[in-house]
């Protein structure tokens, strides 16, 4: 690696999934300030549900989400109680309740029961308009799914699947916690593509101890035989002050950054090789799928489930830890299940924290979007932006980007290094001290 970019590749930065990013929420967003964002919603407002299921019957270790290992059925009852409760408060409180995207998200959705699910989905449509749904999607574990999940999900609309496959080296999956043979990961997609549900997504890590190239290449060859309309290939982000779990991950056996950096390139080299257009800086997909065509069309958005074809109005977030992002800001649930659980029973919303936007946020993001989506903006009125101009001169000499006047635009070789560039246009960012994983 040219070493002007190795110490790029080894510099802490965000993933914009938002803007601002969740280290910066604060608890002046409250449940009283989300009812009223709710209600200012309009019926014409599209609406995006995110449903995250926090449970799991075992833990991976490498996994840095809000998610917990359960194997009594009286905290996974309790849970589906509340949620309808939530559910029913959401809808009741908000102006707008048509809804154009519906996903699952964990932990594990599946480790919920088919006819828990169903009465979810059921109490959704009773609560909510349904007619112009467009995109109903969830998070899978293929560990776990069975014909009567596949049949459940079907019935109920579900029209994407995402399958966590993260990588297929049985002495990779040892070190993080995760037995999955290929043959579970393929018979999941053959149940699926059997009931119907045939837009499948399948997620990919690299920066995982023990990785090799040729490891992670005949894993991305492996996935890409089946044949899924999209990959995410994520860097895996040792976060051991965050997630305690992840302390049973052998710290000396993880890749360095100029090896991640080189095993994601082998990760994209075979997926390429194989028909898949990069999308973004970590999603690959079909030339004929949504997002490539999204890419092309200039189009491509992002927020908190990645790389997306479009974006509704307002995505709101039920569950513990969920993040709500209304146009007036952004709202987080209490992470903690048996917090969230216990302000929902009480009849007030969970709302632990968020950010309210103001008129410079919103500039900053859709800059911020628009660089990673698109790799290249264009600033006509440079007033306010000379801090980042200058910000921006050692990235041009060191070849991260390029910049002609206003327009700013990153070359291909660039790309993984996006987020370093983008993190010029966060302010926060500047006068935080928040952790975050690594560039690539």
């Amino acid at each position: 690696m040219d070493p002007r970019l190795l110490k790029y590749a080894e510099l802490n930065v965000p993933r914009y999934t938002s803007y601002p990013t969740a280290p910066h929420f604060n608890e002046s967003v409250d449940g009283v300030v989300f009812a009223r964002w709710l209600s200012e919603l309009t019926p014409s407002t599209s609406i995006s549900l995110y449903v995250h299921v926090p449970y799991c019957q075992r833990m991976c270790w490498y996994c840095g989400c809000h998610a917990f290992a359960v194997r009594r059925d009286e905290p996974v009852a309790q849970y589906v109680e509340a949620l309808g409760c939530e559910i029913d408060a959401v809808a009741d409180a908000s102006g707008g309740t048509r809804v154009r995207e519906l996903h699952w998200g964990g932990g594990t959705p599946n480790s919920l029961s088919p006819e828990r699910f169903q009465a979810i989905v059921e109490r959704l449509h009773h609560r909510f308009d349904m007619s112009a749904l467009e995109r109903h999607a969830i998070e899978l574990d293929p560990r776990l799914l069975t014909e009567e999940q596949a049949q459940t999900f079907a019935r109920c609309g579900v029209n994407r699947a995402s399958l966590g496959v993260q990588d297929l080296d049985a002495g990779v999956q040892a070190a993080i916690g995760r037995e999955q043979p290929f043959e579970r990961v393929r018979d999941a997609a053959d149940r699926l593509r059997d009931v119907g549900i045939a837009a499948l997504s399948f997620d990919l890590m690299y920066g995982l101890p023990h990785q090799t190239h040729e490891s992670v290449r005949k894993t991305a060859e492996l996935a890409a035989s089946l044949r899924p309309d999209r990959f995410s290939v994520f860097g895996y982000a040792h976060v051991p002050w965050f997630k305690n779990r992840q302390r049973l991950i052998d710290a000396e056996a993880l890749p360095g950054a100029e090896a991640r950096l080189s095993l994601a390139d082998t990760i994209g080299e075979t997926l390429r090789a194989a028909g898949y257009v990069p999308i973004g800086y970590d999603h690959y997909a079909l030339a004929g799928d949504p997002i490539a065509r999204a890419a092309r069309t200039g189009q491509l958005q992002r927020n908190f489930q990645g790389f997306v074809e479009a974006d509704c109005d307002a995505l709101i977030g039920l569950g513990p830890s969920s993040i709500s992002t209304l146009p007036q800001g952004y709202a987080q649930n209490e992470p903690s299940v048996g917090d969230w659980r216990a302000k929902v029973n009480a009849g007030v919303f969970a709302t632990r924290r968020g950010k309210a936007l103001n008129t410079e946020d919103r500039r900053r993001r859709d800059l911020i979007m628009r660089l990673l989506c698109d790799f290249e903006l264009e600033i006509a009125d440079p007033r306010g932006f000379e801090r980042e101009f200058a910000a921006l001169v050692p990235l041009v000499e060191d070849g991260l980007v390029r910049v002609n006047g206003g327009r700013i635009s990153v070359p291909a070789e660039s790309r993984p290094f996006a987020r370093v560039v983008a993190q010029v246009f966060d302010t926060y960012h500047q006068q935080g001290n928040a952790r975050h994983s690594r560039a690539v």
